[in-house]
């Protein structure tokens, strides 16, 4: 048994009414032990106790773990739970329009981790299974744990790990409490967009209480959030390598090696083949409930319902500018000045460009319902019954509006663009022509980017994709604790979680409904949809024009053109994918000494069925128009899953952890799926020869991975510790993106069966590789050096991982994707008095992230290292002795305080910047109350 001294972390925990969670469910009972006895209670509250929590979670758990817990009802440390994760050794998030998004642990993106609310995995509201954790907000969560390392009885396991965020136990908090909070907040960009903001709020309220002597307990919770956010974006088209051409003694650069058909020279450099800058204002909003019912009549049973919804709306504005260049049409760059093989400045003459005036708009609501039941029939025997079900939806808004100097190219005015690269994000732009100008700017297609309804006829464009996401899930287990031996229990159940998810993915192109089909047709637009221009001055191109262009599309000024009924791919882009996994295992907990050594930990297997099935569509083009015909596909197979934990306590408060398991990661949902398109070609006989295309794959199997963990954890304080592990994670497979022998036949039986064999890209499993790693962290006290300390502290944390993935044995490395390198995290806080003071840093180094792309598609792209710093400053008036105050904190905080850009680039050059988002700092004022 571990002989850690816990002194005040005890008593502050007995204090607080805090409780230790299992992964798999809430083990909170009320301790009535400090009521019943006359100790007196060291109350530790704020920084301390948040950090004295999660230290005593990661010391008691028998896998290898990080926590972080709230230092006070609604009040984890950050504005969300991703920043929070980020702070956690081995750890690291990606941001996403400013806010950290996802996460992903030692290395592993994303697709690695799961995340469960009380032990019960969630449904998701992306394409994928990862979620989005800004969905929940951190007023209404008491703690989160990471696992790094699973054990048998972990039913949501990743190969990265597992994210388990839990609400609070009412009858374990123990007292009657009500809590509120309101902050204001503001963004330092000020308004970019017409009719943005750049102020905001967030608040919330909980209450918390008992009843029945004791026997009943509840918590209700409500947090609202209106967040403002704007951003200055330079986005490239790429950088192409350019070809010398000389038209009527002009030399001029261009991405074609041939021009009119006369060849081109090879220039030797790169150039800008594009650009799209714009400014981007959204308001985020999101409403979060949370309650949890708790009931404990006697010492044999206890009942617990949760119930969490939250409502999440992000509303975006964008305009700016889309400038071609080298794979533009009036030639391309003259004038070049070259740095090391890139086109550092020149100039773009005659330039035809788009103006946009763009929406992205989702919606996204999440609901999880769990009920938990314990049962202790005797000294021997628990049985557990746990049911849920978690659903998520989405629903997004993309669109594009387009205007311009004319319609089509050669059409209307032109400008003169000079351009130089401004050495950190893009290049700046002057210009001759006024943007603003709503004489001169006029609705239409500029460029001729489609011909939905005639030549030059997409006027813009709108994507309406839909994600419905269904989880159920009921578990039943039991556990024999024995009467002596080295095995002090045994624990073995069974779960099944059926999850349904469908993606249906609409687009249309946008015509004006006024377009009378003249090849010149333009529209001014309405005075009634004219908001005040919009300033490009951050790359220099002054003024544009800007106008309400979701309303003109809501009142009917567009024609709309399916693009499934004309585009192939598109009309294979909606599906639905089933999942049916039935879970057994059995695991011994362990409880002995080796040598002397107190040894505790667990043993355990898992036998895991999977039914998979997906519905999809097989599409190909015939007579011009989009064929379509239904498809059902999946497969069902086994997998089975040893793991062991191992905790050696080396010496007084000292500890030693062994794990390895077999643990699996389920394929990506938006893979899974049974659409295929394709083409053929017909020879002389009439039959079909050369198949090809592209597919889903519904047989796809997971990633499966041989993990193995050795960490040494010095818990030399009730307020600190120091720690360092190992990890090597031998991936049995990975999967990509193959060439594969399809037949045919087996869609068509009836069809031509000459050359039934075609050549299809779809994702399979591939060869695998390793990811290994070292991550340390150390959490430090002043005080207990020095009296004249006291109050100041740090946690540091650092890792550094490694990886090797390769899709054959001969083939060269594949990037991770969320893998970054380094990471390294580092808080130093002052608290005493009721003053509480800390500024935070989080670092991460290059890595490959996913974003959005055209038509709201998921791509991978380089991002480049960036350090995100945070301040805090506040005040507990508890401390003040004004009793009237007693309860009262005020805090002022600043996210991103050194304001750095989010970055990414192409290729190995980070000169080429694909994308440069600078987002400003969000400021936050306010006051929680506590009675």
């Amino acid at each position: 048994m571990m002989r850690f001294k816990p002194s005040l972390l005890t008593l502050a925990l007995i204090a607080a009414g805090a409780s230790m969670h299992s992964y798999a469910a809430d083990e909170a009972a009320t301790d009535k032990t400090a009521k019943d006895e006359n100790i007196e209670v060291i109350q530790v509250t704020g920084i301390r106790r948040s950090l004295q929590e999660s230290q005593s979670l990661k010391m008691s758990s028998s896998s290898i773990v990080e926590a972080i817990s709230a230092e006070d009802i609604g009040k984890l440390p950050d504005v969300s739970i991703a920043e929070s994760l980020a702070r956690l050794p081995g750890v690291s998030a990606q941001r996403l329009d400013g806010r950290a998004n996802v996460i992903s642990i030692r290395g592993m993106g994303p697709d690695f981790t799961t995340a469960t609310l009380n032990g019960r995995e969630q449904a998701s509201v992306n394409d994928n299974r990862s979620v989005e954790f800004d969905q929940y907000p951190s007023e209404l969560l008491n703690r989160v744990v990471v696992y790094k390392t699973p054990d048998a009885s972990v039913m949501a396991q990743a190969i990265g790990g597992t994210v388990d965020m839990q609400t609070i136990s009412p009858l374990a908090h123990g007292e009657q409490t009500i809590a509120v909070s309101l902050r204001g907040e503001m963004n330092d960009l000020g308004s970019l967009n017409s009719g943005s903001s750049d102020t905001g709020y967030r608040g919330s309220i909980s209450y918390i209480d008992q009843f029945a002597d004791d026997t009943i307990g509840v918590a209700i919770g409500y947090a609202r959030m209106m967040s403002p956010n704007q951003e200055e974006r330079w986005q490239a088209w790429g950088y192409p390598d350019l070809y010398k051409h000389i038209d009527n003694g002009q030399e001029f650069y261009n991405a074609n090696a041939d021009y009119n058909g006369v060849p081109g020279e090879a220039a030797g450099f790169k150039g800008l083949g594009g650009a799209k800058p714009f400014v981007r204002s959204s308001e985020l909003e999101r409403d979060g409930v949370l309650a949890v019912f708790e009931y404990a009549p006697n010492t044999t049973f206890h009942s617990t319902l949760d119930i969490y919804y939250s409502k999440f709306t992000d509303d975006q504005r964008l305009r700016g500018i889309e400038i071609p260049g080298a794979w533009g049409t009036n030639g391309g760059l003259v004038s070049p000045t070259v740095s090391d093989g890139l086109m550092t400045a020149g100039a773009i003459n005659g330039a035809e460009v788009v103006i946009r005036n763009d929406v992205n708009k989702r919606d996204a609501d999440s609901l999880s319902i769990g009920w938990n039941n314990k049962f202790n029939i005797n000294d021997n025997w628990n049985v557990e019954a746990d049911i849920s079900m978690s659903r998520a939806n989405r629903t997004d808004i993309g669109m594009e509006s387009y205007s311009g100097t004319g319609r089509g190219t050669g059409v209307g005015a032109v400008d003169d663009l000079g351009f130089a690269y401004n050495g950190k994000g893009g290049y700046v732009f002057d210009h001759n022509l006024d943007y603003s100008d709503k004489n001169l700017i006029k609705l239409g297609d500029p460029l001729g980017w489609g011909s939905p309804l005639g030549a030059n006829t997409q006027d813009g464009f709108i994507n309406k994709p839909e994600i419905e996401d269904e989880l159920k899930s009921f578990r039943l287990s039991a556990e024999y604790v024995l009467d002596g031996g080295a095995v002090r229990s045994v624990e073995f159940g069974v779960n099944r979680t059926n999850r349904d998810k469908t993606k249906l993915d609409k687009g249309y192109y946008l015509t004006l409904k006024g377009y009378d089909g003249s090849a010149n047709y333009t529209m001014a637009v309405p005075d009634q949809y004219l908001l005040a221009p919009t300033s490009l001055d951050f790359f220099g191109m002054g003024n544009v024009l800007s106008y309400d262009s979701l309303a003109f599309y809501n009142d009917g000024n567009y024609t709309e053109t399916d693009v499934a009924d004309v585009d192939l791919s598109r009309a294979t882009n909606s599906w639905a994918v089933q999942e049916k996994v039935t879970t057994g295992y059995v695991m011994a907990n362990l409880e002995s000494e080796v040598f002397g050594i107190p040894l505790t930990g667990n043993a355990g297997l898992q036998a895991v069925h999977t039914d998979q099935s997906s519905d999809g569509t097989v599409a190909t083009v015939e007579n011009g128009l989009v064929v379509l015909t239904p498809r059902t596909a999946g497969d069902s197979y086994v997998e089975w899953l040893p793991s062991v934990n191992l905790s050696f306590e080396v010496a007084d408060s000292q500890v030693v952890r062994l794990a390895a398991a077999r643990t699996l990661t389920r394929s990506r949902m938006d893979k899974m799926n049974a659409n295929l398109n394709y083409t053929y070609s017909a020879n002389p006989s009439g039959g079909m020869v050369n198949w090809s295309g592209n597919a889903g794959n519904p047989e796809l199997r997971p990633w499966l991975a041989r993990q193995y963990d050795l960490s040494y954890e010095n818990y030399f304080s009730d307020q600190g510790y120091f720690s360092v592990a190992v990890f090597y994670k031998d991936l049995e497979n990975f999967v990509y993106d193959q060439h594969t022998d399809f037949d045919f036949s087996t869609l068509f039986p009836q069809g031509p069966t000459d050359n039934p064999i075609g050549d299809v890209t779809q994702p399979q499993n591939g060869e695998g590789g390793y990811v290994q790693g070292v991550e340390a962290s150390v959490s430090v006290d002043f005080g207990m050096f020095a009296d004249v300390l006291s109050g100041f502290g740090t946690v540091i944390s650092g890792s550094y991982n490694d990886s090797e993935v390769k899709e054959t044995p001969t083939s060269n490395p594949t990037t991770l994707p969320g893998l970054s390198e380094k990471t390294l995290n580092a808080t130093i806080y002052y608290e005493n008095s009721g003053f509480e003071a800390r500024i935070s840093s989080r670092y991460r180094s290059d890595f490959l992230g996913e974003v959005t792309k055209i038509s709201l598609q998921r791509e991978n792209v380089n991002i480049k290292a960036e350090t995100v710093v945070d301040a805090q400053i506040g005040y507990d008036f508890s401390e003040s002795g004004i009793e009237s105050l007693y309860g009262l904190s005020v805090q002022f905080q600043v996210n991103n305080l050194t304001n750095e850009p989010f970055t990414s680039y192409t290729s190995d050059d980070q000169r080429l910047v694909r994308d440069y988002q600078n987002y400003g700092r969000n400021f936050m004022l306010g006051a929680n109350y506590k009675f």
